[in-house]
């Protein structure tokens, strides 16, 4: 069977030096699904749940989107087979996080897609990019998105 990334061979990723402040995002959204699951798991009152989810949405998942759309799909192009993925797992989020109804079902939804959606971008899709991208388009990510520092919503640590 062929290997289709470091990840499959065991070795770690190679991340380039513009990619990392996104692969540093994947790591929180990962951090925020295993919180969903902490949250769950001690029968947290859902709307806590939800409210925490709504604010990392706002502050955190849509401007990650929007990069990742307008400066880092656009290298392989809107016909990618892997990009067109890409944005309907994100279109598929954005209505799990906006729904109004099944709120608890959605939250196990929205932290399952998520963590698949970040472990594709992370294995599949930024390795695909690397090895098409120039210079100057790794350099335009890097110009229109730097590393944020991560500050936590610690108003309700449900998760603890």
């Amino acid at each position: 069977m062929k290997k289709n990334s470091d990840f499959e061979t065991g070795l770690p990723i190679k991340r380039s030096e513009f990619l990392k402040p996104l692969s540093i995002e994947h790591h929180h959204g990962l951090l925020f699904c295993w919180k969903i699951r902490a949250g769950i798991k001690k029968d947290v009152e859902i709307s806590r749940i939800k409210k925490y989810a709504d604010w990392f949405y706002q502050n955190y998942l849509i401007p990650h989107f929007e990069v990742e759309e307008k400066y880092v799909f656009t290298i392989l192009g809107n016909e990618n087979e892997l990009i067109k993925q890409a944005v309907s797992e994100h279109r598929r989020l954005e209505r799990l996080f906006e729904s109004s109804t099944e709120i608890q079902k959605n939250l196990t939804l929205i932290e399952e897609e998520l963590e698949k959606h970040i472990r594709f971008e992370e294995r599949i899709l930024f390795g695909e990019i690397q090895k098409n991208a120039t210079a100057d388009q790794l350099q335009s990510i890097q110009i229109n998105h730097s590393e944020e520092k991560f500050v936590d919503n610690l108003t309700d640590p449900f998760w603890e």
